[in-house]
């Protein structure tokens, strides 16, 4: 393993080198920022399809990204990938002393408990003015929901159990429609987005994660619409030249033939 990490260091950093590739010289932190995201969502592409192979790519592509950026930053003498992996094993020892030290706990909830307690005390997070500060605002919306949901949970601001939660939900939606009825757009997209975070609140307390979800929903609705396609084009039609109703036949026809 250290072999082949190691022959990766040394590939990138043959990349970037004066004699190297002239791409990969040019690039900076925020030229290939985006990149980190991109091969994040693959592999959770990969690990919903559940392929091996993929998610083995996908992760090599991250590794990637992590060892391109710590090349970048020693070039200009701010950090290594040494460094990066020293930070996070201090880190992960640092907050597991159920594990490494002599705390002692009786189940996950003290283990995150411990955890938050141990983060106020880290370098750079003891003078953090508000508990939501810690939720990076580049998050997906629905996830970055559900993070600052679950952050200020841990400080007992939270519904007691679930209906509340969905009562909420049906409180909000005729809030919803009121605005839009008398044509307040502007009031109308707030209540809106009152609506998705009341319903990150519901996935939350049913232990879903509105973002998967969400995802999920929209790569079946993807399959139900390729379907449409190929029914369409075997019969010598495109989704322009059909009815609405021809498509929804179809439509209603992918959901026992999909699974």
């Amino acid at each position: 393993m250290g072999k082949e990490l190691n022959r990766l260091i040394d590939i990138v950093r043959q990349l970037r080198s004066p004699h190297g590739c002239p791409w990969d010289r040019e690039q900076t932190h925020k030229s290939i920022l985006s990149c980190v995201l991109d091969e994040a969502y693959e592999f959770f592409e990969a690990v919903d399809e559940n392929d091996s192979y993929k998610m083995k790519e996908e992760l090599g592509d991250l590794l990637l990204q992590i060892i391109l950026h710590s090349q970048i930053a020693s070039e200009e003498n701010r950090f290594t990938i040494e460094d990066v992996a020293r930070e996070i094993n201090e880190k992960l020892i640092r907050r597991h002393p159920h594990v490494f030290g002599n705390t002692t706990v009786s189940d996950s909830s003290e283990v995150i408990h411990n955890w938050e307690i141990i983060k106020k005390k880290e370098k750079g997070k003891e003078n953090r003015k508000y508990l939501v500060d810690a939720v990076p605002e580049a998050l997906p919306a629905l996830f970055r929901a559900e993070k600052i949901q679950r952050r200020v949970t841990r400080a007992g601001f939270d519904w007691k159990s679930a209906p509340p939660v969905f009562d909420k939900v049906v409180e909000e939606f005729d809030e919803f429609r009121e605005a839009y009825m008398k044509g307040e757009v502007d009031h109308a997209e707030e209540e809106l987005g009152d609506i998705l975070f009341s319903l990150v609140n519901v996935a939350r307390h049913s232990g879903i994660s509105a973002e998967d979800a969400l995802r999920k929903t929209v790569h079946k609705f993807e399959k139900r619409f390729r379907y449409i396609e190929d029914k369409l084009r075997e019969n010598g039609k495109t989704v322009q030249s059909s009815t609405l109703e021809e498509m929804d036949f179809y439509w209603q026809q992918s959901k026992t033939c999909l699974k």
